[in-house]
């Protein structure tokens, strides 16, 4: 049975709770999802249409010095848009996918509709090269600020890791309050080596930031 986590709390994503190794980590989903809370008052009622919240979700991947190795490289797009962090250590909607094919994004959901993950992170945590000890899993709502939207308006926000056969390991959700008001970024959790395994802390740490390379910048050498 999956467990529920607390923030702070941590468990080994290979064993239950007797210690014995019931999870495939050959491939582990780390799925996100997030329900916007509906409009309330005369323009809700008014319009009878919800907000579009775009989400994004972004890894980190960290050595044994906790900072990101690998930075990548700016490249400039066919319309001169200029992409930083690609190819690096650093996963998300413009760099969705490692060098190493261990660890990808899927894709962008912008609207946080519907049952399940909204967006999915997999990471074949078996397979990754051993100068990655730690990977940092952060939520970022695209320009949260100048949309005036923030994780105090979300609810039922949740991440969760599911193994290779589909077995739900663990899972940390947490909803909207007054203590996210204003807050655009969260660290949500991380999966890390300790002796030979892999466990995972649910963070839950937020940002007034909605740009995740501030979050990031910590991470760095710089």
């Amino acid at each position: 049975m999956a467990i529920n986590l607390q923030k702070g709390q941590t468990i080994n994503l290979r064993k239950n709770d007797r210690g014995e190794d019931v999870y495939d980590l050959s491939t582990v989903t780390i799925g996100l999802g997030w329900d916007v809370r509906k409009q309330g008052g005369f323009l809700g009622r008014l319009f009878g249409s919800e907000p579009e919240y775009d989400l994004d979700a972004v890894a980190f991947l960290l050595d044994s010095n906790g900072k990101v190795a690998n930075m990548g490289q700016t490249i400039q797009r066919h319309d001169g848009k200029q992409i930083v962090l690609y190819q690096g250590d650093v996963i998300y909607f413009n760099s969705m996918k490692h060098p190493s094919g261990q660890i990808w994004l899927t894709g962008d959901n912008r609207t946080g509709a519907g049952d399940g993950d909204d967006e999915q992170i997999i990471v074949k945590l078996d397979q990754l090269d051993q100068r990655y000890q730690k990977i940092v899993f952060v939520v970022s709502i695209y320009q949260g600020n100048a949309n005036r939207q923030h994780f105090g308006m979300i609810d039922n926000a949740f991440i969760r890791a599911v193994d290779a056969r589909g077995k739900e390991i663990t899972k940390f959700s947490l909803s909207g309050d007054a203590s996210l008001n204003g807050m655009c970024s969260m660290v949500f959790a991380e999966a890390y080596r300790h002796n030979g395994d892999w466990k995972f802390r649910a963070i839950g740490e937020p940002h007034r930031t909605d740009n995740f390379i501030d979050v990031l910048l910590p991470y760095t050498n710089k």
